[in-house]
């Protein structure tokens, strides 16, 4: 029974603009919402005729209704999306994104600045380039960066402990300040210039190097002039890859889609005249309010503790968007400007911004079973801020110690990436040194990335427990990989699959996940595959090694025969058990030779 009388609580109503809250008898909030004016607003939702079906269902439930006046309509709209990001009504649409996004950060308040991945309230010295739509956008950006302007990335504590250049000096990716090797003001320059790249000031970029390479080469000076040249070269091959002409600036694209009962909205992040990423939020729609209405309060919750970029072109223009500009700007700082009726290639980007939202739209409807339901349990398991995108896994095989080889598998959201597969033969390690070989195998992999062949993955898993775990994050401390997971798997002590005990980078406890577990069934997979692909190279290895040693101590059978015999005989095996007469058959093997050959095999030499 409804705890509120209509006509009593109508007649008491301001009609000042404010936020709402209907309340049910259990004291949860089924729905937040704003007015112009309270009074009328609430009025209608105790009509006899004309209120929506669902809207009417909601009601039935309501048994008390908080106000709460504000000063504008605008004070209401963010208050609004404060209270739905709090209570999460059941009827409201709700941004289901408590995730932080990551920034690229400058911190220069070191003698030589630092360019590094962020996460979190920026509340550091330096500057903040972003939001970026996720990690691996962040890594994408500070790769390129490196390729063009070689400033430092590394940790403090790591740069202050060196004594020699480190890796990054050798790859030509660090002009090595850590220990002298560029002066203070050559530094500051290339931070200058980077920071030229990062807000999109391209133009301006490109005319200084232009002006810095000729008065290099006017003065006589070549050597500098070539390294100006290089760079300007890098710029423009990393501009032709990436560059997306939306002028300098930062602009997010959001388009909406929906179907009854549900909406999608696809967000692309424009940062500094770059693509930067795209995400897509689909969120319950349960009194199918108009797409208009969605778009406004998902703008109002996206931004309400994120930076509000410049330009804002959506698709379809949202309801009140006066008000919305005006609250966006507040939020910001600046003016922001909402473009609904784009051209050219902005144009192009809300296109398949839409395009993107119906699809995700039609692939949620359709139903995220399997593999999908298994990464979001193991985004869960993990703690990560967003689906993982990228999973690489590594497993070392050998036979005491002999012909090891190691395995890197990779998943991706559709299944196994087998394309991306790679086996690594270990070498100069002291057998059966697993630690040293998972080392070795993860620098080659991910030193190959850090020089631009390939992609660093969300989720790191290694076959192992403590140990390869603390060796997975030597390497990757080492290369100054930054926002990657790491994840030892280990098996229980009844070494039976649902036991395996869970590594986690930053967790000092092993964490066991029920057997039953989508996430722990998709570690397995990951890890079993990765086994797999481990083994059959390391036999493949070990049964090439171990034919073409023994047979090289044949006299007189050399290479070309040593083939001969195993591509005719199908492998050392049946080369120990064949005859005479069998391997005198073989191209190249005379009567003597066949004979020497069965009796090493049989008698000895």
């Amino acid at each position: 029974m409804r705890a509120i009388n209509p006509k009593t609580f109508i007649r008491t109503l301001s009609q000042a603009p404010g936020v709402y809250q209907m309340i049910d008898g259990d004291g949860r909030t089924l729905y937040v919402g704003k007015a112009r004016n309270l009074k009328r607003r609430l009025a209608s939702y105790f009509r006899t005729a004309g209120i929506p079906p669902k809207t009417a269902a909601m009601m039935r439930h309501v048994v008390n209704i908080e106000v709460i006046v504000t000063h504008t309509e605008n004070e209401a709209l963010l208050l609004e999306s404060n209270l739905i990001k709090k209570h999460r009504p059941r009827f409201n649409v709700v941004l289901r994104d408590d995730k932080s996004y990551p920034y690229i950060h400058l911190d220069d308040s070191h003698t030589f600045a630092r360019l590094g991945f962020y996460r979190g309230n920026r509340s550091e010295p330096g500057r903040f380039f972003g939001p970026y739509a996720n990690a691996g956008a962040v890594r994408e950006t500070l790769s390129q960066l490196q390729k063009v302007f070689p400033v430092r990335q590394c940790e403090d504590t790591f740069f202050r402990s060196r004594s020699r250049p480190c890796l990054q000096y050798q790859i030509k990716r660090c002009s090595a300040p850590c220990v002298g090797l560029v002066n203070k003001t050559d530094y500051t320059e290339d931070v200058n210039q980077a920071v030229l790249f990062l807000t999109g000031k391209d133009r301006t970029l490109n005319a200084f190097l232009q002006q810095k390479m000729e008065a290099a080469a006017e003065a006589l000076d070549f050597e500098t002039a070539a390294v100006y040249r290089d760079r300007i070269a890098a710029l423009r091959r990393v501009q032709e890859h990436q560059y997306v002409s939306v002028g300098a600036g930062d602009v997010d694209i959001i388009a909406v889609a929906e179907q009854p009962g549900v909406t999608c909205a696809e967000i692309v992040f424009v940062r500094g005249g770059w693509h930067s990423g795209s995400k897509s939020f689909v969120q319950p729609n349960q009194l199918d309010l108009a797409q208009p209405e969605v778009l406004t309060t998902f703008l109002a919750q996206f931004y309400l503790d994120k930076s509000v970029p410049e330009q804002i072109v959506v698709r379809p223009a949202p309801a009140q968007a006066r008000l919305l500009v005006k609250s966006l700007s507040e939020l910001r700082g600046k003016r922001v400007r909402l473009v609904s009726n784009p051209r050219g290639v902005r144009l192009r980007w809300l296109e398949m911004a839409v395009l993107n939202a119906e699809d995700q739209l039609r692939r949620y409807i359709a139903g995220r079973t399997g593999l999908s339901r298994q990464i979001e349990a193991l985004q869960q398991a993990l703690g990560l801020d967003q689906l993982p995108a990228r999973i690489e896994c590594f497993d070392v095989s050998h036979t005491a110690g002999e012909a090891p080889v190691a395995s890197c598998v990779v998943f991706d959201r559709d299944g196994a990436a087998k394309p991306d597969y790679r086996r690594y033969s270990i070498k100069d390690v002291a057998p059966g040194d697993d630690y040293a070989a998972l080392k070795q195998v993860l620098m080659r992999r991910y030193r190959r990335v850090k020089e631009g062949e390939g992609k660093i993955p969300d989720v790191i898993v290694v076959d192992g427990g403590r140990g390869q775990l603390t060796s997975a994050k030597a390497v990757i401390n080492e290369l100054q990989i930054d926002g990657v997971m790491l994840l030892g798997v280990a098996k229980g002590k009844a070494r039976k699959p649902g036991q395996e005990k869970l590594f986690i980078s930053g967790q000092s406890r092993a964490t066991i996940l029920p057997p039953d577990s989508p996430a722990l069934h998709l570690v397995q997979q990951i890890r079993d595959e990765a086994h797999r692909f481990a083994i059959s190279g390391h036999r493949r290895q070990r049964g090439k090694g171990r034919a073409q040693s023994i047979l090289q101590e044949v006299p007189g059978v050399g290479e070309r025969r040593r083939r001969a015999l195993l591509r005719h005989l199908g492998g050392l095996q049946e080369i120990a058990r064949a005859g005479v007469e069998d391997l005198s058959m073989v191209p190249g093997i005379s009567p003597n030779l066949a004979k020497r050959i069965y009796a090493y095999f049989h008698n000895g030499i």
